[in-house]
C-alpha cells in the first residue's frame, strides 16, 4: 500500500467510525425510549433520550474532529515549549528538520513534564497536527534517537493516522460515558415500567443490555487495533525517513528499559504514544488476547524489525 492509498484508508476509517457512532447512540437511545421509557407508545409521542444521544454524538463527532487535538493535549499536561531551555530549542530545530525532509508544514511542539520517556502525535491533518515529548524522553536520547522518534511521529501526521486516532480517543471517552447513562437510563426506565406493569420484549431488552455492556469494551479493541496496525507503518516510515534504523531501535530500547508510566496519560490516550505509556504487561506479549487488547504491537518485535533493516541497508551499502 503507498503513501496515497493509506492517507485516503484513514481517511475512510475516521468517517466510517463516526457514522457507526452516531448510528449506535441513536440505536441505544431509540431502544431507551421505546421499551424502558415508553416515550413512544402514544401518539405524537417524542423520543426524548434518542434525540440527546443524537445531539450528544453529534456534538461530540463535531469537538472530536475539530478540537480533539486540543483536548488531548490538555488531558496530557502538555505544555508549548520554552526556548530558554537548551533541550527544547534542540527538539525544536529536530522537528524542524524532520518536518522539511518528510515535506509537511511545520508542527506544533509540547513537552509533558514527566520522567517517563514517551512521545505522542494528534491533530486532524498535517496543517493542524502537534508533537510532544516528555522531558523524560530529552533527557535519555542522543539526536539521532531523538530524531527517529521524531520521524516516527512525523509519519503519523503524513498518513493521517492522526486524525483517526484523535477522533478515535475522544469518541471512546464518550461511549463510556454514555453506556454509563444508558445503564442509569434503563435502571429507573425499569421503576417506571414496574409501576405501569408492562412486559416489554426480551430479545430487545438483551439486545440493549449487550449494547450498553459491550459497546465500549468493543470501542476499546476497535482504537487498539487501529493503533496497533499503524506501529509497524511509522516505525518503517521513520527508518526511511532518517535512512538510520538502528536511531529508533535504540531509543525503543531505552524506552522499554526505562519501564515507567507516564502519570498524564490514561487508557483512553494510551494508543497516541510512541510506545504504551502505561507499560500494560499485555503490550510486550504475543497471541490471540494480546493481538485484541494491547494497544501496541512488542517493543521488542519492532526493535527486531528495524535492526534487521539497519543490518539490510549495511549489506547493501557494503
Amino acid at each position: 500500500m503507498n503513501l496515497y492509498e493509506q492517507q485516503k484508508k484513514n481517511k475512510r476509517i475516521t468517517a466510517i467510525l463516526i457514522i457507526a457512532f452516531l448510528l449506535l447512540l441513536g440505536a441505544v437511545g431509540f431502544l431507551v425510549d421505546k421499551y424502558y421509557f415508553y416515550t413512544m407508545d402514544a401518539a405524537g409521542g417524542i423520543p426524548v433520550v434518542t434525540l440527546i444521544a443524537l445531539g450528544i454524538a453529534g456534538a461530540n463527532s463535531f469537538v472530536s474532529y475539530f478540537y480533539g487535538d486540543k483536548l488531548v493535549l490538555s488531558s496530557l499536561r502538555a505544555v508549548p515549549l520554552s526556548f530558554e531551555d537548551l533541550s527544547h530549542k534542540k527538539l525544536h530545530n529536530i522537528v524542524t528538520e524532520m518536518a522539511l525532509a518528510s515535506g509537511l508544514p511545520m508542527p506544533k511542539v509540547y513537552v509533558i513534564e514527566d520522567p517517563a520517556p514517551n512521545a505522542f502525535a494528534t491533530g486532524r491533518n498535517p496543517q493542524n497536527a502537534s508533537i510532544g515529548v516528555t522531558e523524560g524522553l530529552l533527557n535519555i536520547m542522543n539526536r539521532e534517537e531523538l530524531q527517529g522518534v521524531i520521524a516516527h511521529e512525523m509519519s503519523h501526521i503524513k498518513n493521517y493516522d492522526i486524525r483517526t486516532m484523535t477522533v478515535v480517543t475522544v469518541l471512546l471517552g464518550t461511549i463510556v460515558l454514555l453506556a454509563d447513562w444508558a445503564s442509569r437510563s434503563m435502571y429507573y426506565g425499569r421503576q417506571r415500567r414496574d409501576s405501569k406493569s408492562k412486559g416489554g420484549h426480551p430479545a430487545v431488552v438483551i439486545i440493549l443490555l449487550v449494547l450498553v455492556v459491550l459497546s465500549p469494551i468493543i470501542s476499546r479493541i476497535i482504537a487498539m487495533a487501529v493503533s496497533r496496525q499503524r506501529e509497524y507503518l511509522a516505525d518503517a516510515s521513520a527508518a526511511e525517513l532518517t535512512r538510520h534504523p538502528l536511531g529508533l531501535a535504540v531509543a525503543l530500547e531505552k524506552i522499554a528499559k526505562a519501564n515507567s508510566p507516564v502519570m498524564s496519560a490514561h487508557k483512553g490516550t494510551a494508543h497516541l504514544f510512541i510506545s504504551d505509556p502505561l507499560h500494560r504487561k499485555l503490550d510486550n506479549k504475543e497471541g490471540i488476547v494480546a493481538d485484541i487488547f494491547s494497544t501496541h504491537p512488542p517493543i521488542e518485535k519492532r526493535i527486531e524489525i528495524l535492526k534487521n533493516m539497519a543490518y539490510i541497508n549495511t549489506s547493501k551499502t557494503g
